[in-house]
């Protein structure tokens, strides 16, 4: 890794969870207004339809690569794209958000000890403080620092699925580090996104008979653009362009910054208040990422 790279990394990971915070904030308002595989095809069909026209001469010339990779571009596919997100709307549905925050700080672990296996990047002790710190402020903000909230916790189903997004990510992660150097980035998304949104159609058809019927509401198709555009792709292509610079494993621990700015944007956006819990737990993930991330 070039020390060089360092900065912009870090800009370009703090730049996407800044994004994905705002997403959290709308799957979590619109629980209750759209499924979770619906709003997951919307997402995706959205970002392809934006990307595409942008996307398509880098397709075209790289397409005989596409054809030589199309396994592991399918994996990432299915992993970052069809799977993660959706597994997240679900869990929206089956769990609280409480359980949902605690559990997915786990993510970054996964990541972490999944970059050591298959990427050889270090796990040093600074790295494993800076995640326990990082953690014990997650685990903070999502209970509001009281330790009854923490102890009567009821796990549920969706809990799994938050299990099962947060591995699902950390293989994503892995797979955008060993991208083929001849697949430009363009491609990279646009085949993922494609390959990822084909899935997601018709499973929303056949979710529907278990939930209340929808409609497009301005509401429905104003979070869908932001979602869209924002949230997958520019998002995306800032998060792996994370991963590329500094490694996945170094990029995982800034979504430790997602309930950071999701309390933030809460604030300023629906008047949620900040409490001391908030500013400890922000304090606390601040420190575990600086820790985490310097230097050995």
């Amino acid at each position: 890794m070039k020390l060089e790279n360092r900065p912009l990394g870090f800009a370009y990971a703090l730049l996407a969870v800044t994004i994905w915070s705002g997403n959290f904030i709308l799957a979590s308002g619109l629980a209750d207004t759209i499924p979770p595989i619906a709003l997951a095809a919307l997402r995706w069909s959205c970002a392809v339809v934006v990307f595409l026209p942008f996307a398509w001469r880098h397709l075209r010339r790289d397409w005989p690569a596409i054809r030589s990779h199309k396994l592991s571009l399918a994996v990432a596919a299915v992993t970052g794209v069809s799977l993660f997100n959706t597994l997240v709307y679900l869990s929206a549905h089956t769990t609280d958000t409480v359980n949902m925050a605690l559990i997915a700080s786990t993510t970054p672990v996964f990541v972490v000890v999944l970059s050591r296996i298959f990427l050889g990047e270090p796990i040093s002790r600074l790295r494993a403080a800076g995640l326990v710190v990082a953690i014990a402020g997650m685990a903070v903000i999502a209970t509001r620092g009281s330790l009854h909230i923490l102890l009567d916790l009821t796990f549920r189903e969706g809990d799994l699925w938050m299990v099962f997004a947060g591995l699902l990510w950390a293989v994503y992660s892995i797979l955008v580090k060993r991208k083929p150097p001849e697949i430009s980035q363009h491609s990279y998304l646009a085949v993922i996104f494609m390959a990822g949104a084909i899935p997601l159609i018709p499973a929303a058809f056949l979710e529907q008979p278990y939930y209340p019927a929808w409609s497009l509401t301005p509401a429905i198709i104003g979070a869908t653009l932001y979602i869209g555009v924002g949230a997958s792709l520019a998002a995306f292509f800032l998060w792996n362009s994370a991963i590329m610079a500094i490694g996945p494993g170094t990029a995982s621990l800034f979504q430790y910054f997602i309930p950071v700015f999701s309390g933030i944007g809460a604030y300023f956006l629906i008047g949620q208040p900040i409490t001391v819990a908030h500013i400890i737990g922000f304090v606390l993930i601040f420190s575990g990422v600086f820790l985490a991330t310097r230097l050995q």
